[in-house]
């Protein structure tokens, strides 16, 4: 799996880019990192998303316990690699049929948040009960929403091109490949959306802080996250807007 989305659809947090970006290039640049990946697995398919990213997954060497799935909806496309634990649950909460894979899964509970918001999305994600990852992309309203599983049972990582842009994939050497040293694992237990950035949703209630990072020639590296347990979020709830309303600026 691998996303790249530009700077004005994801905002890297700061402190995943270093200062050294003489090892960076530019991801998405005449599909650099699209082609790259197309190289390294034949067959792969991409989606152009125009200027606004690339997304790209492959079937080949899956982990059997973890597959990966595409799914995509008015617009909406998901690439999610794992599995759900409470699937019959989560169709039913949101109305799905039997053949609803995962990736429909995620797509619907995405619309549910963003067209009608019962739910703060970090309760979205700490529904979704099981081992995965998983990168939306709303083309519609230009947002994403990526999160790991609390266990960060499903290798992921992510990292800043030289150009700032975001890129996101399963195979560390294909986003050192875009980033260089401003890469890092995807934090685990946490969730990114284009409007509120990076958060917890084991702990929506605490800050998240970046914590630096050395390689073994003890160059600095992207930044990890972590809950902050000493801070607390003024709030973590959202403004009550008509059921009509399109919440996607607001999670």
């Amino acid at each position: 799996m691998l996303a790249v989305f530009n700077k004005s659809v994801a905002k890297s947090p700061d402190g995943l880019t270093v200062a050294d970006q003489s090892q960076a290039v530019s991801a998405l640049k005449d599909g650099f990192l699209a082609n790259h990946f197309g190289s390294v697995h034949p067959g792969s398919v991409t989606i152009n998303l125009g200027s606004l990213g690339v997304m790209a997954y492959s079937r080949e060497k899956q982990n059997p316990l973890l597959p990966r799935l595409f799914a995509v909806v008015d617009e909406i496309f998901c690439m999610f690699q794992g599995h759900i634990e409470n699937v019959a649950v989560l169709k039913q909460q949101y109305g799905l049929n039997k053949t609803a894979d995962e990736g429909i899964i995620v797509i619907e509970a995405y619309r549910t948040l963003r067209d009608r918001g019962p739910y703060p999305p970090d309760q979205v994600v700490r529904d979704i009960q099981g081992k995965f990852i998983f990168i939306l992309f709303d083309s519609s309203s230009k947002s994403t929403f990526i999160a790991s599983d609390a266990d960060g049972t499903v290798p992921f990582f992510w990292g800043t091109d030289v150009d700032g842009h975001l890129v996101l994939a399963d195979d560390e050497e294909t986003v050192k490949k875009g980033c260089g040293k401003s890469s890092a694992p995807f934090p685990k237990g946490c969730f990114f959306t284009s409007s509120g950035g990076l958060r917890s949703f084991e702990h929506p209630q605490n800050e998240l802080k970046a914590v630096p990072r050395v390689d073994g020639s003890g160059q600095a590296c992207g930044a990890t996250y972590c809950v902050d347990t000493e801070t607390k979020k003024e709030s973590t709830g959202m403004k009550k807007v008509d059921s009509a309303a399109n919440w996607s600026t607001n999670y």
